[in-house]
C-alpha cells in the first residue's frame, strides 16, 4: 500500500534556486534548494556524499557536505547559507556528528589513520579523541576505517573499525570504546569487506562484503550470518528496539528489499522490486534513531517493466517502516539523471524523521553541477 502526496512530481520543473521551496500545493511534505556551489564558490558540487552518514548535527541546526575537491563544508539548516569549510577533514574522512553536541563532529584521517579526532564547528579547532598507536594486536597497523560507509553506536560509544596495513591488506576487525578509551575486541581476518559498521545499540558488530554480511558481538565471541553477499544497506533502529540490518536481495525470485532482525535473526521480506522485469538501484538510511521502525530509502537507475512502464517506486524517495506488508510513505522524486556515483540521490534522514537531504544534478548530464536538496516533514508526519 502506498500513501502520501509527493513534495515533488515526475513533471517538467525549473531547477529552483537556493531557498526556493517546490512541492505540490497541498502535499504536507516541502522541498527546498539547499546548497547552490556555484553561488558560494563550492568545487564542482556540494552534495550529501552517503545514505549511511546522518548529515544533521544533533539539534538540526547544521548540515555538512561534500564537494568536488574533497573539502567538507558546514552549512546552516536554516538559513541554507553556507557557513565555512572545515580544517580537518579531508576527502573520505568518515565524519560523524556527536550524538548530543551539536558543535562536535568526529574525523578520520584520509582512508583511515591511527588517530579519531573531534572537531569543534563553531571554533574550527580540532582534538584527538582516540589513539590507536600501539594499542591494537597488529604491528603494522596503519588504516583504521570503516571504510566509508559505517557509523558508531547511536550514543557515539561503541565504534567498529576494519584495520589495514599500509597497502591496505586487511589485518582483522576492531570494537573501540570511546567512552572508557579501550580495545573491547578484534579479531584476525584474511578476507576484505566491503566495509563494516556497528549497530545502533552497540550489540553488534557488521562487517559486510562479497563473502556475506555478518554480526558480531563486540568481544567476536558470537557470529549470525545476515545475507549472503554485500548490496546497499543500512542498520536501523526496529519498532522494538532491535537492531534491524535492511537491503535488497538481487537473488531472490521478488528481488525482495527485506529487513534482518539482528537480535533474534528472523527475517522479513518488506516488498518486491522485480515487477514484471522491472528493477531498480536503491539506498537506505536508517538515521532516524529518535524515530524508531522507520527507514529511508531512495531509489535510481530504474530499470523499466517489459510492458515499458516504470515501477511505482522508481526514482523516488520515500518513508518505509519496518514491519510486513508496510504501507510506504511516498516523499518526493529526486530528479537526479544517474551518470555515475556522485549524481546517485544518496538521501539521508536526520535522527527524528523530519528532514531528508539528497543529491541531485536536476536532470542534468553528468556527475558536476550537482547540488543539495531537503525535504522537510511535518511535525508528526509519519504515524
Amino acid at each position: 500500500m502506498i500513501q502520501g502526496r509527493t513534495a515533488l512530481t515526475p513533471a517538467a520543473l525549473a531547477r529552483p534556486r537556493r531557498g526556493e521551496s517546490f512541492g505540490e500545493p497541498d502535499s504536507p511534505v516541502c522541498g527546498v534548494r539547499a546548497t547552490d556551489h556555484a553561488a558560494d564558490g563550492v568545487s564542482g558540487f556540494a552534495v550529501n556524499d552517503y545514505s549511511r552518514r546522518e548529515p544533521f548535527n544533533a539539534d538540526d541546526s547544521r548540515f555538512i557536505v561534500n564537494s568536488g575537491d574533497g573539502h567538507w563544508y558546514l552549512y546552516d539548516a536554516n538559513t541554507l547559507q553556507k557557513l565555512s569549510r572545515l580544517d580537518g577533514p579531508s576527502g573520505d574522512a568518515e565524519p560523524q556528528w556527536h550524538p548530543s553536541d551539536p558543535d562536535t563532529l568526529y574525523y578520520l584521517p584520509l582512508n583511515g589513520g591511527l588517530q579519531l579526532y573531534a572537531l569543534n564547528v563553531a571554533n574550527d579547532s580540532s582534538r584527538v579523541v582516540a589513539d590507536f598507536r600501539g594499542k591494537l594486536p597488529w604491528s603494522n597497523a596503519a588504516h583504521v576505517w570503516t571504510k566509508s560507509e559505517g557509523s558508531p553506536s547511536r550514543d557515539g560509544r561503541y565504534w567498529g573499525f576494519q584495520v589495514e596495513d599500509l597497502d591496505f591488506h586487511i589485518l582483522g576487525f576492531i570494537v573501540w570504546d570511546l567512552q572508557d578509551n579501550r580495545l573491547v575486541g578484534s579479531k584476525d581476518v584474511s578476507v576484505r569487506p566491503d566495509h563494516v559498521s556497528m549497530s545502533p545499540s552497540g550489540r553488534w558488530f557488521v562487517s559486510s562484503g562479497f563473502e556475506g554480511v555478518f554480526a558480531y558481538s563486540p568481544d567476536f565471541s558470537v557470529v549470525k550470518r545476515l545475507h549472503t553477499t554485500t548490496e546497499h544497506s543500512d542498520i536501523a533502529v526496529g519498532k522494538d528496539g532491535h537492531d534491524v540490518f535492511v537491503s535488497i536481495d538481487y537473488q531472490s525470485n521478488g528481488g525482495s528489499v527485506f529487513m534482518v532482525d539482528i537480535d533474534t535473526g528472523e527475517r522479513t521480506d518488506l516488498f518486491p522490486t522485480y515487477l514484471n522485469g522491472a528493477a531498480s538501484a536503491m539506498h537506505f538510511s536508517g538515521k532516524a534513531y529518535d524515530k524508531p521502525g522507520w527507514v529511508l530509502v531512495s531509489t535510481y537507475a530504474t530499470q523499466r517493466a517489459r510492458d515499458g512502464s516504470l515501477p511505482w517506486y522508481a526514482e523516488q524517495i520515500f518513508a518505509l517502516p519496518l514491519q510486513a506488508s508496510p504501507t510506504v510513505y511516498r516523499l518526493g522524486f529526486h530528479r537526479s539523471k544517474s551518470n555515475g556515483y556522485w549524481s546517485e540521490p544518496h538521501a539521508a534522514v536526520d535522527r527524528g524523521f523530519r528532514r531528508v537531504l539528497y543529491s541531485s544534478n536536476w536532470g542534468g548530464a553528468g556527475d558536476a553541477d550537482l547540488d543539495a536538496y531537503e525535504l522537510l516533514l511535518p511535525a508528526n508526519g509519519l504515524p
